[in-house]
């Protein structure tokens, strides 16, 4: 059985999306999910980047066309009343339910639908304390160890090579974003393409003009 290694932040309408479609895209495979929440800002600010919704133009288009993937692929959608938001509630509430940082799909579904569905505040705090007393955590959200996790879960997301979310990792390999679910079950499925020299040869390919600017 492959284990997969889901990082997600409830922020993300692609990581709500691919959450929904996640079983349906990998039916009649054996595998298990790990479901690891990150602080995709703090992913965004270790590579320098701008997220989707900071970027005006970027911003209508992305809430376009998930409204739109959702109408297509049959998932309930509705854009909260603001977004971006600060997940950071959300984020520290999933980590508390569980106590190696990995809540089950349960409590995630729960999270994502939370902000993805109804139109409401994703992050009000008095439908936050509903969700909390729902999800019944097992340590104190506002802890130092809760926040010490959700950490480690970044810190370890970066270092294993994750620049966004949803992002999903299985034998070392890392598949990014909902348009990469039907790569992941090539992978899984032991697609031979895999063993041909479109994977690694990217590696090889130059840098051919940068627009980084030097670092003093």
């Amino acid at each position: 059985m492959k284990r997969i290694t889901f990082y997600l932040d409830f922020i993300s309408p692609y990581a709500y999306l691919a959450f929904e479609k996640l079983p349906q895209a990998l039916v009649g495979l054996s595998y298990s999910v790990a479901y690891k929440p990150v602080l995709f800002g703090g992913i965004l600010k270790h590579h320098g980047q701008l997220g989707p919704a900071e970027i005006a133009p970027k911003r209508d288009w992305t809430y376009r066309q998930v409204l739109w993937l959702a109408h297509t692929q049959g998932i309930e959608l509705q854009m909260p009343a603001a977004h971006p938001f600060n997940p950071l509630a959300l984020l520290r509430l999933a980590v508390a339910c569980d106590a190696r940082g990995t809540p089950n799909r349960y409590v995630c579904e729960a999270l994502f639908r939370h902000v993805w569905r109804g139109g409401a505040d994703a992050a009000d705090a008095a439908r936050l304390q509903t969700l909390s007393a729902a999800l019944a955590p097992h340590d104190d959200v506002g802890s130092e160890a809760v926040k010490a996790r959700l950490k480690t879960n970044t810190e370890d997301a970066i270092a294993h090579g994750v620049f966004g979310v949803p992002l999903f990792e299985v034998d070392g390999k890392l598949f990014w974003g909902l348009d990469a679910l039907p790569m992941l079950r090539a992978w899984l499925e032991g697609d031979a393409w895999f063993d041909g020299p479109g994977w690694d040869s990217v590696g090889r390919v130059v840098v051919g003009i940068s627009r980084q600017q030097p670092k003093n």
